[in-house]
């Protein structure tokens, strides 16, 4: 049986969302899943750059203080940047799972297919492809974008 780092905390135990906040994963991406930590390998330089631009073009569009500490309730737009490794399964129940925490809006961003579908409140969801506009609806209303923009 391999030893288990030091910092690698017992991911079958439940954690807390302060827990996370002081956990420190070296050179991995975390995120909690129903109270499991969820360690992921980084994404890469192009998930990283399509992320970047979108956060450019949304920072425009709004600008609000946010606090160091995780909210308490679901944001209003959730967007998830796919990286070669993620599992569609898995994507689709974490878009289940913001929606059922609230969420109004979840974008999933495809820059292999180059393609997003968009999830909304009330179940529906559509595809765009890269000509296409992500637009913000009722949750940032004004806000739009071609998806090509922000795959560079």
């Amino acid at each position: 049986m391999p030893a288990q780092h030091a910092y690698v905390p017992d991911m079958n135990q439940l954690m807390t969302a302060e827990e996370l906040l002081s956990t420190n994963v070296p050179n991995k991406r975390t995120e909690l899943v129903r109270g499991r930590l969820i360690v992921h390998e980084p994404p890469g330089g192009r998930h990283g750059y399509i992320a970047a631009n979108l956060a450019f073009q949304l920072n425009q569009h709004i600008d609000q203080p946010i606090p160091n500490t995780y909210l308490e309730f679901a944001p209003d737009l959730v967007v998830e940047v796919l990286s070669h490794n993620d599992r569609p399964g898995e994507v689709l129940a974490k878009v289940g799972d913001w929606l059922d925490a609230g969420a109004r809006l979840v974008w999933v961003v495809d820059p292999e297919r180059r393609l997003a579908r968009v999830y909304r409140e009330d179940g529906t969801e559509y595809m765009l492809n890269e000509t296409a506009q992500l637009l913000g609806e009722d949750v940032l209303p004004g806000f739009s974008c071609t998806l090509a923009s922000i795959l560079g």
